[in-house]
């Protein structure tokens, strides 16, 4: 049994609110605790691009938080975590978070995991990258617990859907928090 099995998952307003909520299915079914911060503009792109409604959203999760409720748990870094995933993660997010701006709980959340140096997985969406873009990239990834994990298909795993290619790509960054999901399709080569 596991004496830590809390991940944090942050929804931030880019387009793909789908690897957040795929996020939070597969962690209930691995029996992780998903604790579940989403920012103000995500609800309207989940809205739109899922047809799904704040309950409906919240209830995928263990334990939800509102963005500016900075009294929750996961605002301290005395409250143990295996740390967060930001799926998707905008780039005003990512700015955000290089130059230590944490005015909602997201940020606070993402900060408190590098702050603990716990892993930090960042799902980003945006395409093309300026060098805005790039820079910021750049200088989170030069932090030993921050991933930068743009999530692309992974053509060689013969997936076969929407719901199969989000999916792969949420399983390969639960890896980098320290979950290794069984149902991650790995490149064999010729072995």
């Amino acid at each position: 049994m596991r004496s830590n099995n809390k991940v944090i998952v942050g929804i931030s307003g880019a387009s793909g609110s789908i690897y957040g909520i795929r996020t939070l299915i597969r962690l209930k079914e691995l029996n992780y605790e998903s604790y579940l911060v989403v920012s103000s503009s995500a609800w309207k792109v989940i809205e739109s691009e899922l047809g799904y409604k704040k309950e409906d959203v919240i209830n995928l999760a263990s334990k939800y938080y509102d963005e500016k409720d900075f009294t929750a748990p996961i605002a301290s870094g005395s409250y143990p975590t295996i740390g967060m995933i930001i799926a998707p993660c905008s780039m005003k997010t990512v700015a955000s978070i290089v130059n230590g701006i944490s005015d909602n709980l997201l940020l606070r959340a993402a900060d408190v995991c590098i702050k603990e140096k716990r892993p930090l997985v960042l799902m980003i969406r945006e395409s093309p990258l300026s060098q805005i873009h790039l820079r910021n990239l750049y200088e989170l990834s030069k932090l030993p617990n921050v991933t930068v994990f743009p999530p692309l298909p992974a053509w060689y795993a013969k997936l076969k859907n929407i719901e199969e290619i989000v999916d792969q790509s949420v399983y390969r960054a639960l890896r980098y928090i320290g979950i290794e999901d069984p149902n991650l399709k790995i490149w064999r080569g010729d072995e």
